[in-house]
């Protein structure tokens, strides 16, 4: 920053600091006499500890009860104790940001989780932004390659387009997220672990996205023994990093690992704060919170973010209260099968289930036709599964059945994947074409 730019922020400058007492910690949340503060601010609580001497955590304004300012820590609150001074910034939570920053592995603070220093020169940007004015997104007309064939041919994605891939636990959402950040063909890929096991996290980082993936990839991670704060606070940075990113002129593509542990972690501060809990237990603040943040990526006038954000759903039902708003937001939605999972068809999308909402809008002509015909040839085998499996019906009843028993095998055979195999998109393209064209 020039000398000029900061001779501009002096007349903005605090010329004292503002401090309050801790006076009671209630769960997860801290109630302090002062300082005067703003929802969102980052406050330093300073320990005096017998044991481990002085320190400093941090903690997040959360809310008020009359003039008794609640936080919630980002670390641990064991040595708290009343009477501990708490001092304001008036600041948001901010992150250092940079292209140093990829290859990395992130905590959702932004700092590297393997102990090394954040590199020089980085910029400093605040985690929460406002989403780009809807009148000044451009359309979406390109389509982005993720490298998987029954996205690419059946589920055609554009640059900037958000979806969903919607799935119960152990059907392979980790798995699919590795073989797209390892194929696209993104400028650059981050990823958000929000509430992960510690132990699938180098999993993730070491097997599904390897030296290639990782290598044009920034990893932020957040473990599910971590404080709801700071799972809350790994999907934002890592979106805020996306957008540096972006406005920068790169189409990011950006991964969250998932969006249903975002809305788990909001609904934990919002019973803590005090709110009612909605629906199925769900704080009015979690149905608030997640258009702000799935909003926020797509593109703008600078560049573009891809995103595929994964949605856990409670015993495989579609229409539980967080995949049904997120379905809602997001501009289509992938859905893995269990069925398809257990009879070894990896990745396991239910083309029949899922949708692009921006397909016909990027693809050719001929490409949407093929997917038309595949998807009804599909459609017409698995209305009809029970009958041919039982025998009960008899070839010549009927030439669309005949026909989809013909292409049935073809059609699996062409949603299968191996897990390294990589397939361009004009690759999945002309596959499927031919395929509809009658190339059996």
């Amino acid at each position: 920053m020039k000398a000029v730019d900061l001779i501009q922020h002096i007349p903005n400058l605090s010329t004292f600091k503002k401090y309050g007492r801790v006076n009671r910690v209630v769960g997860l949340m801290i109630e302090s006499q002062g300082p005067e503060s703003s929802i969102g601010d980052v406050c330093k609580i300073h320990i005096n500890s017998s044991k481990n001497g002085y320190s400093v955590i941090l903690a997040e304004v959360v809310g008020f009860k009359e003039e008794i300012v609640v936080l919630m820590p980002y670390t641990n609150i064991r040595e708290i104790s009343t009477g501990c001074l708490v001092e304001g910034t008036n600041r948001p939570l901010e992150v250092k940001v940079g292209p140093e920053l990829i290859g990395k592995v992130l905590d959702s603070m932004g700092n590297p989780i393997d102990g090394t220093v954040l590199p020089k020169g980085l910029r400093t940007v605040g985690t929460e932004q406002d989403p780009p004015n809807p009148l000044t997104r451009p359309p979406i007309h390109e389509r982005m390659e993720v490298g998987v064939k029954a996205i690419d041919g059946m589920l055609t994605v554009g640059k900037g387009q958000r979806v969903g891939i919607f799935a119960g636990s152990g059907v392979g959402k980790s798995t699919l997220l590795g073989m797209i950040a390892r194929n696209t063909n993104a400028d650059l890929n981050v990823i958000a672990l929000i509430g992960e096991r510690g132990r699938e996290v180098r999993e993730f980082i070491e097997r599904d996205l390897g030296k290639e993936g990782l290598a044009k990839s920034i990893v932020v991670a957040a473990t599910s023994d971590q404080p709801a704060l700071m799972r809350i606070k790994g999907a934002f940075t890592a979106t805020a990093i996306a957008e540096y990113f972006r406005d920068k002129g790169l189409n990011v593509m950006l991964m969250m690992d998932s969006v249903t542990r975002v809305a788990m972690a909001q609904r934990e501060i919002g019973l803590a704060v005090g709110e009612p809990p909605a629906t199925r237990g769900y704080t009015p603040s979690v149905f608030s919170i997640l258009p702000k943040l799935l909003e926020r990526t797509g593109t703008n006038e600078h560049g573009s973010i891809t995103a595929f954000y994964t949605v856990l759903v409670d015993g495989d039902d579609m229409n539980e209260p967080i995949a049904d708003t997120v379905r809602g937001i997001l501009d289509g939605h992938i859905v893995l099968d269990r069925s398809l999972a257990n009879k070894g068809q990896y990745p396991a999308i239910n083309v029949l289930k899922s949708i692009s909402r921006l397909m016909n809008h990027i693809s050719e002509e001929k490409h949407i036709k093929a997917a038309e015909r595949l998807r009804d040839l599909y459609f017409t085998y698995n209305k009809s599964e029970d009958l041919i499996n039982i025998g009960a019906y008899k070839r010549g009843t009927s030439k669309e059945i005949d026909e989809a028993i013909l292409y049935e095998p073809l059609i699996t055979s062409f949603l299968k994947q191996g897990y390294m195999d990589k397939v361009s998109l004009v690759e999945s393209v002309n596959e499927l074409v031919t395929l509809s064209d009658g190339g059996v």
